[in-house]
C-alpha cells in the first residue's frame, strides 16, 4: 500500500517532468503556445515516468545479470546537474550506433580531470555538457566494455534515462544502486510504478 506522502512526492515528480518535457517540445517548435497546457495535462495524468528496457551483454555485471536483464528506467527530460549525478546507472544513445542504446554508469561530468593509466595519454578536462561513462564489469578489457575508454566523452544530451530497478531472473531482482541523491529522488517513483510481474513477463532471458 502506497502512503499518501509517497503519492504526493510522486505527483510532484510527474508535474516537474510534464512541465520540463512540455518546455522542451515548445523550445524545439514541436508544439504551439496553445498546446502547452494540454501537453502538461496529458503527461501528468496519462503518462508514466518509467519504461522497461532490456539490456543484453555482460558489460554491466553484476549490477545487471551476466547475460543481461530487464530494467525499469526513469525517463529524464534532460540530463543536467539537477537530474543526473555521478554514480548513476544511465541509459544513453550509443555514440557508435544511432539506433542502439547503452546502459553504463556515469563516472564523470564537465570539469572533471581525466587521467589515463597509460602514461602516453595526456590528462584532459571534460568540456561543458560532456560526460564519461563506464561499464561495471571490471573483468572486461576497455575495448570489450565498449565505454568511454573506447569511444571517449559523450554529450550529456545522449542520456535519456536512469535505471532504477533490475530484474536479472524471476528470483533475482532489486533496486539499482545509484547515487544517494538519485535514489532519494526515485524512491516515490519506484514505489508507485514498479510492477515486478510485468517486468518478468517482458524478460527475454
Amino acid at each position: 500500500m502506497v502512503s499518501l506522502a509517497t503519492w504526493c512526492r510522486y505527483l510532484v515528480n510527474k508535474f516537474e517532468y510534464s512541465l520540463s518535457i512540455s518546455r522542451k517540445h515548445y523550445g524545439k517548435g514541436q508544439i504551439a503556445d496553445t498546446e502547452i497546457a494540454d501537453t502538461i495535462w496529458k503527461n501528468l495524468f496519462q503518462g508514466r515516468l518509467t519504461y522497461l528496457h532490456w539490456n543484453k551483454g555482460a558489460e554491466m555485471a553484476p549490477t545487471v545479470g551476466d547475460q543481461g536483464g530487464t530494467l525499469l528506467v526513469r525517463k529524464l527530460p534532460a540530463a543536467d546537474p539537477t537530474r543526473v549525478f555521478v554514480g548513476d546507472v544511465v541509459v544513453l544513445k550509443d555514440p557508435g550506433k544511432d539506433d542502439n542504446y547503452l546502459v553504463r554508469r556515469l563516472a564523470a561530468v564537465e570539469g572533471y580531470e581525466m587521467v589515463s593509466n597509460d602514461e602516453k595519454d595526456e590528462p584532459f578536462v571534460l568540456d561543458r555538457e560532456e560526460c564519461w561513462v563506464l561499464a561495471d564489469n571490471e573483468k572486461l578489457k576497455a575495448k570489450e566494455a565498449n565505454d568511454s575508454r573506447k569511444f571517449g566523452p559523450v554529450p550529456m544530451s545522449n542520456i535519456v534515462g536512469r535505471a532504477i530497478y533490475c530484474l536479472r531472473t524471476a528470483v533475482d531482482h532489486g533496486p539499482v544502486q545509484n547515487s544517494e541523491v538519485s535514489m532519494e529522488k526515485d524512491m516515490s517513483v519506484l514505489e508507485v510504478e514498479l510492477d515486478v510481474e510485468e517486468m518478468a513477463k517482458n524478460h527475454k532471458a
